[in-house]
C-alpha cells in the first residue's frame, strides 16, 4: 500500500511518486561491521550512487608509528587487518629488512610463510563466514568458525596471544616452533574419555598438529562447498553482481582476489616472490566472469591452495633445524641464556629493548600478497630509531573506492553482497 501524503490543500498525491531519496546505510547495520558508513542515493530500491564514509575507526597507526622504536610500532601492525595479523607484519618486517641489508634465515624464512598462509586460511574462514551470513547463510559460519579455532591454537603457540601476534620480527621471528601445544583439560562436562579423544591430534609437538590440520582441511573446504557452491539461493545473492571487467579491475587499483575474480593472474608471490615462496608449489585461480561469484569460488580454492603450501613448510620444517633469526644483536635479541650469562649480551639486549635499533637512511617500500590484495608498507627511515615516515599500502582501501562503481544499478540487497565480496575491514582502512 502507498503512504498517502496528507492533504495540505492539493491532491492527496502518492508517496512513489517521489523516487530519489538518500539513505545510510550503516553504521549499525549487520552488514557493516560496525564502523562502515554508506550513503546510497536511490531511486526506488536501485542504487544510484554509493558514497562510503571512512574515519570512523580511525586510530593514527601511521603517526604513532613516528613516535616509537621499530620494534614497538610493530605490534600497531597486527590490529591493521585485524583478520590477517601476522601479513600485516610480514610486510613491515620486509621493509625494514630491505633498509637494514639483512639476511633472514632459512627456517624463519620457511616459518614465515607458514604463518602467512595459516593466516590467509584465518582471513579467508571470517570472509567466508560473515559474507555467508550477510546474504543470509548461517550454517557456513558455524563451520568456519570451528577451524578458526584451530588455527588460533597454532597462533597461540608460537606467541602466546591469539590474534594480536607480534611474532614476526626483523630478521626472522621471535622463536622456534614449540615442541608441545596447549591441551583440552578435564571438566564437568567431558570426562577423561572425552577428553583423551579431543586431545587426539595436540599430543605432539606444533607441527604435528599443524599437519594433521593440512590432513583434515580439504574436507571441511568441501563442506563449505557443499553448503554453497550449487546452492541456487547462493548463486542468486552473487551471479552477476558487482561484475568488474579485467581493465576496470586494473584501473581501480583492485588487487588479490578481487583482481583475479576478473581473470587477472597477478600474485605478488609469483610476480616478486619474497622469502621462500619461489621454493614452494601453488597455482594462482582465477575468475572468468569478475562478479562476486567468481570471487567467491577464487577465495575458495585459494584455501585449498594455502593449505598446499602449509603442508610442504611442514614437511621442510621437520627436516631442516636451525636458527629462526638473524644473529645480529643490534637487530635482534641474544637468547635469554645468553643474555644471563654474557655481560655483552646483557647490553645488547638492554639496549635493543630501551632504545631500539638504528635504521640507516633511506627509503623502502615491501609489499606482500596480503588475503586481501597488495598490502604495503613505505618506510623513510633518517637514521635514527624510529621510523622518520610510515605509510600503509591497505589492499581495503583502494576496494572500497571502488564500491560505488560496483554498486550502481544494482538493489540495496545486493550492496550487501558487494560489500561481502570486497572482504574489507575497516582497521587498515581508517588506519
Amino acid at each position: 500500500m502507498g503512504l498517502q501524503r496528507p492533504s495540505g490543500g492539493g491532491a492527496g498525491t502518492d508517496m512513489a511518486d517521489i523516487k530519489n531519496y538518500t539513505l545510510n546505510f550503516g553504521p549499525q547495520h549487520p552488514a557493516a561491521h560496525g564502523v562502515l558508513r554508506l550513503v546510497l542515493e536511490l531511486d526506488g530500491e536501485v542504487v544510484q550512487r554509493a558514497d562510503p564514509h571512512i574515519g570512523l575507526l580511525h586510530r593514527a597507526t601511521e603517526k604513532l608509528a613516528e613516535h616509537k622504536t621499530f620494534i614497538q610500532a610493530l605490534p600497531y601492525m597486527d590490529r591493521l587487518d585485524y583478520v590477517s595479523m601476522m601479513c600485516n607484519e610480514h610486510a613491515y618486517c620486509l621493509a625494514i629488512e630491505k633498509l637494514l641489508g639483512i639476511e633472514v634465515p632459512l627456517r624463519g624464512q620457511y616459518i614465515r610463510v607458514m604463518f602467512a598462509e595459516i593466516t590467509r586460511l584465518l582471513n579467508h574462514l571470517m570472509w567466508l563466514g560473515a559474507h555467508g551470513l550477510d546474504c543470509g547463510a548461517m550454517t557456513v559460519f558455524l563451520y568456519a568458525f570451528r577451524e578458526r579455532e584451530d588455527l588460533f591454537d597454532m597462533y597461540e603457540a608460537v606467541s602466546g596471544a591469539r590474534m594480536h601476534a607480534a611474532y614476526f620480527r626483523p630478521g626472522g621471528v621471535y622463536r622456534d616452533l614449540p615442541e608441545s601445544i596447549a591441551q583440552y583439560g578435564e571438566s564437568k562436562i567431558r570426562g577423561p574419555q572425552a577428553i583423551n579423544e579431543r586431545n587426539r591430534n595436540r599430543k605432539g609437538s606444533l607441527l604435528d598438529f599443524i599437519e594433521d590440520f593440512t590432513q583434515r582441511f580439504p574436507a571441511y573446504v568441501d563442506e563449505y562447498e557443499t553448503l554453497l557452491t550449487d546452492n541456487r539461493i547462493w548463486k542468486q545473492r552473487t551471479v552477476g553482481i558487482g561484475v568488474v571487467s579485467p581493465e576496470r579491475a586494473k584501473n581501480l587499483g583492485l588487487t588479490g582476489p578481487m583482481l583475479r575474480g576478473s581473470g587477472i593472474e597477478w600474485d605478488l608471490r609469483k610476480t616478486q616472490p619474497y622469502d621462500v615462496y619461489d621454493r614452494v608449489d601453488f597455482d594462482i585461480p582465477v575468475g572468468k566472469n569478475g562478479d562476486c561469484y567468481d570471487r567467491y569460488l577464487v577465495r575458495m580454492e585459494e584455501m585449498r591452495q594455502s593449505n598446499r603450501i602449509v603442508k610442504q613448510c611442514v614437511d621442510w620444517l621437520r627436516a631442516n633445524p636451525g636458527p629462526v633469526i638473524t644473529e645480529n644483536h643490534k637487530v635482534a635479541p641474544p637468547s635469554r641464556e645468553e643474555m644471563k650469562t654474557s655481560m655483552e649480551a646483557l647490553i645488547h639486549h638492554f639496549k635493543l629493548f630501551s632504545e631500539g635499533m638504528r635504521v640507516p637512511e633511506g627509503q623502502a617500500y615491501a609489499a606482500v600478497e596480503h588475503p586481501k590484495g597488495e598490502f604495503g608498507i613505505y618506510l623513510v627511515a633518517d637514521g635514527a630509531n624510529k621510523p622518520y615516515r610510515l605509510k600503509i599500502r591497505a589492499p581495503g582501501f583502494a576496494h572500497l573506492a571502488a564500491l560505488d562503481e560496483l554498486s550502481r544499478g544494482h538493489m540495496i540487497a545486493d550492496v550487501v553482497a558487494i560489500i561481502g565480496t570486497l572482504d574489507i575491514v575497516f582497521g587498515e582502512i581508517d588506519r
